[in-house]
C-alpha cells in the first residue's frame, strides 16, 4: 500500500520563515497585525466559520430543506438526510491566547535507536501554525527554527490542517516538508484525510456546482464558505497541495492504535480491510464526480459514534474489522464530547479547559481534537496513552 502523505513534496525547495508565517494580509473580518519575534502571529479577530448573515455567498448557497441538525449542540445522530451544509459545530470566539516561548535546550528530542522510533500523533491544527509549531517544539519534535530534530520517531497528523484559522496552507507546506526531512533522518511524519481536506478540495474542484445532498441542492463552495473556509488559503493553493491532499490515506494501524480522523463508523460503507477503504477513498476523488466527493465529505463529516450509549460497541465494530487494540482519533473537539461547550459569543472570556487527550468507550478510543479553533488547545501527544 502507498503512503501518499509519506512522500516528500512535489518541488523540493529550501524552507524560509515564510513556511511558518502567514503573509501579511487584510483578513475578511478584520486587519491582520503581525506580532514581533519567530513564528509569532495574532489571531484575526472572528476567526472561524463566520454567521451565514454576514455574506451573501452564505445565503446563496442556502440548502433547499430545513433539515439541519441543531446549531446549538451537536447531536450523536445523524439520518441517513444529514448533511454539513451550515456549519458543522458551534463557532466558540477562541479570542486572544497567549503564546509561551519553548526554550529549545530545555527539551531532549526521542533518542534513536534500534527499530522504530517513538510513535506521536498530532489532533486536528485548523491553520493554527504557530500553535502547531509549538506544540512540536515541546515534544523535542522540531527544533528552534522549525527543522525536524526527532531522527527516528514516527508522526501522524489526523487530519484537518485547514480552515478557521489562519495559515491552512503554511501547516500543509510544514508537514510536506517535515516528512522529507524525518524521512532522511530515519523516521516519517505521515498524515490522513481529514474531512476539512475532502471540503477544500471539493471547493477548489467544483466551486458553485450544485450536488446532490441527499436533502436538497447544495455546493462545496458554500459550505467551505459555512465551515470556516478561508480566503488567503484558496489564493495561496497549489496544484502540489491539491495533489498531496489527494493522496492522503484514509485510516492507518500503527503499533495497536487504529488512526482515523472522523469518530464514525462509516469507514465501514468503504470496505472491509484498511487497504480496501484507502483504494476506495483515493478512487473516489480520481473519478473527479462532484456528487461521489460530497458523499464522502458528508459521511467523513458525521461524528460522536462513539460517545454516549453503544459507544465502546461502535469502536469494537471498527477495531474487529480493521485490526487494532484502540482507535484514535481527531474531528470531534474534546470540550463537546465532554458536553463543555462553553459560550459561543464568548462573553466569559474563558474557554474549555482541555489538558490532554480524552480516553473514552471503555478506554477504547482517544480523542486527540483539543479544540484549537475554541481556544482549547492544539494537541501533540505520544502513544501509547496511560489508561
Amino acid at each position: 500500500m502507498t503512503q501518499g502523505a509519506g512522500q516528500g513534496p512535489e518541488v523540493v525547495r529550501t524552507a524560509t520563515l515564510r513556511d511558518f508565517r502567514v503573509p501579511a494580509y487584510v483578513h475578511e473580518t478584520g486587519p491582520y497585525v503581525p506580532e514581533t519575534g519567530p513564528y509569532a502571529q495574532s489571531t484575526p479577530p472572528g476567526e472561524g466559520a463566520r454567521p451565514a448573515e454576514e455574506s451573501d455567498e452564505y445565503a446563496a448557497a442556502a440548502h433547499s430543506s430545513a433539515d439541519y441538525p441543531p446549531a446549538e449542540y451537536p447531536s450523536a445522530e445523524y439520518s441517513a438526510e444529514y448533511t454539513p451544509t451550515r456549519r458543522d459545530l458551534p463557532v466558540i470566539n477562541r479570542g486572544d491566547t497567549l503564546q509561551v516561548a519553548v526554550d529549545p535546550d530545555a527539551v531532549a528530542a526521542p533518542a534513536p535507536g534500534d527499530g522504530p522510533g517513538p510513535l506521536y500523533v498530532v489532533g486536528d491544527v485548523h491553520g493554527y501554525l504557530d500553535q502547531l509549531v509549538a506544540a512540536l517544539q515541546e515534544q523535542g519534535l522540531i527544533d528552534a527554527a522549525g527543522n525536524w530534530s526527532a531522527g527516528t520517531a514516527r508522526l501522524w497528523f489526523l487530519g484537518d490542517f485547514t480552515d478557521r484559522g489562519p495559515d491552512g496552507i503554511g501547516v500543509i507546506d510544514l508537514v510536506m516538508r517535515l516528512s522529507a526531512e524525518a524521512a532522511a533522518a530515519g523516521g516519517y511524519c505521515k498524515a490522513l484525510m481529514g474531512n476539512h481536506e475532502l471540503l477544500l478540495l471539493g471547493a477548489k474542484r467544483f466551486g458553485d456546482t450544485p450536488v446532490n445532498s441527499g436533502a436538497g441542492t447544495a455546493t462545496f463552495q458554500a459550505a467551505w464558505l459555512l465551515n470556516g473556509g478561508q480566503k488567503t488559503d484558496m489564493d495561496r493553493l497549489q496544484d502540489h497541495h491539491l495533489q498531496w491532499m489527494a493522496r492522503l490515506d484514509a485510516m492507518e494501524q500503527v503499533d495497536g492504535h487504529l488512526l482515523v480522523h472522523s469518530d464514525t463508523t462509516a469507514y465501514l460503507d468503504y470496505g472491509d480491510s484498511i487497504e480496501a477503504v484507502n483504494d476506495t477513498v483515493r478512487e473516489t476523488l480520481t473519478r473527479n464526480d462532484a456528487d461521489e466527493c460530497w458523499d464522502l465529505f458528508r459521511k467523513f463529516t458525521k461524528r460522536f459514534a462513539f460517545r454516549d450509549d453503544g459507544g465502546a460497541e461502535a469502536v469494537r465494530e471498527l477495531l474487529g474489522a480493521y485490526g487494532g487494540t484502540r482507535i484514535v482519533h481527531g474531528h470531534s473537539p474534546i470540550p463537546y464530547l465532554l458536553g463543555e461547550v462553553g459560550s459561543e459569543e464568548g462573553e466569559d472570556g474563558a474557554g474549555p479547559v482541555v489538558e490532554g487527550p480524552h480516553l473514552y468507550a471503555d478506554g477504547l478510543a482517544i480523542a486527540m481534537d483539543g479544540g484549537v479553533t475554541m481556544a482549547g488547545k492544539l494537541l501533540v501527544r505520544q502513544l501509547p496513552l496511560d489508561s
